[in-house]
């Protein structure tokens, strides 16, 4: 699939140093391109397996079950905090998982993002920005099928749906920005350390056990607490189960510091990405 070459043409023409800071103007400049690599990326996926995307259902409905099962009725788990305990554990582990699977789906693919195009990479008109977009699109793909395999499977589990769901993706949409500039700086430097995918893979793990994903923080110490509230997931998690199981709204005030500080992080990436690139060509 090909990229029309006046328009990526015309845009490189239209590069300017500002765009370090406004990551958004990538997204919106070069979105046909980035659609083209959306689509293709997503069906590659789950090309050659057997269920194709049927997979996208199977895997975390089957990963939930085991789940559910360990932490639910051979641990006994139980959330205690308000507005969260009569919800069933299964839901709110769901609902923590959805947003925890996004972060480590985009971690774990960005490494290769340039990697696996480098044929790319010599071609001084092509965006290489958008690779590591395509990595964040693909993932919000996803995540968006486990909200709503959560909301059809709420009311069959003890659980509602309620009108607050809608919100979701302004929820989601800090989390969002951050996990581009994460993506931005993992792709670059996956170009030059291959075995990075190994402290990815540990980080990773020990975010997830580090959030509050399988258990209620409020049994812990404050100083856990304190601990566990710097893991950028814990916030996204307790306003997904607001929103999504609780009915209620999300913490405004809360989502605007976190865009704030998202929206730094991914111009920074960009930064980083867009001086990394210029020696790209030299080891790949």
């Amino acid at each position: 699939m090909s990229v029309d070459g006046a328009k990526l043409a015309g845009g490189a023409g239209r590069e300017r140093g500002s765009d370090l800071l406004v990551p958004l103007v990538v997204i919106s400049r070069w979105r046909t391109a980035l659609w083209q690599f959306l689509v293709r990326a997503i069906a590659r996926r789950y090309r050659a397996s057997l269920f194709g995307l049927l997979w996208v259902l199977m895997v975390p409905m089957a990963t939930l079950a085991i789940y559910a099962f360990v932490f639910g009725t051979v641990l006994q788990s139980r959330w205690s905090a308000p507005g969260a305990s009569d919800i069933p554990f299964g839901l709110n582990l769901f609902a923590g998982l959805l947003v925890f699977w996004m972060m480590a789906d985009v971690c774990g693919q960005s490494l290769a993002a340039v990697v696996q195009h480098a044929n790319l990479v010599k071609k001084a008109l092509f965006p290489l920005e958008i690779l590591p977009v395509v990595v964040v699109g693909e993932a919000l793909f996803y995540t968006a099928i486990n909200a709503a395999i959560l909301l059809v499977v709420a009311p069959f589990a003890g659980g509602d749906v309620h009108l607050t769901a809608l919100l979701f993706p302004l929820v989601l949409l800090p989390f969002a920005i951050l996990m581009l500039g994460a993506t931005w700086l993992l792709s670059a430097l996956g170009v030059y350390f291959r075995d990075l995918g190994q402290v990815v893979g540990l980080a990773m793990t020990g975010a997830l056990f580090l959030s509050p994903v399988f258990y209620d923080t409020t049994q812990l110490s404050p100083r856990l607490q304190s601990l566990i509230d710097l893991n950028p997931v814990t916030f996204i998690v307790g306003q997904a189960r607001r929103v999504l199981l609780q009915g209620g709204m999300p913490d405004w005030a809360g989502l605007a510091v976190y865009v704030a500080v998202a929206w730094l992080a991914a111009a920074l990436g960009l930064a980083f990405f867009r001086r990394a690139r210029r020696t790209f060509s030299d080891v790949l």
